[in-house]
């Protein structure tokens, strides 16, 4: 997988990206980044106080966002193999290729 492009803000530059720069990537809301960090399904850690708002000092490390997008792919290629295999054994719906 290529390392992801840092957005053109100066200060996502190094090693972790804000929740802003973080949903940039994913092409997601600011709101939905929080909620996945929120919810544990992304992780990433919190600096500084906690008087800055919602989401405001989280940090998600560039490897682990990267390793959650590959995550993803192979969730999706799973689910994929999963779906086929359980309508493998309905023969109406692969009448035709048997013609």
């Amino acid at each position: 997988m290529a390392p992801l492009t840092p957005p053109s803000d100066s200060s996502a530059l190094g090693r972790f990206l804000t929740l802003a720069d973080t949903a940039e990537v994913l092409n997601i809301s600011a709101g939905q980044a929080y909620a996945l960090v929120r919810s544990g399904e992304l992780p990433a850690i919190k600096v500084g106080g906690s008087g800055h708002g919602a989401g405001g000092h989280w940090r998600v490390e560039r490897d682990v966002l990267e390793g959650y997008i590959a995550g993803k792919y192979e969730e999706n290629r799973r689910r994929n193999l999963w779906n086929q295999a359980e309508f493998a054994d309905i023969p109406e719906l692969f009448a035709d290729r048997d013609r």
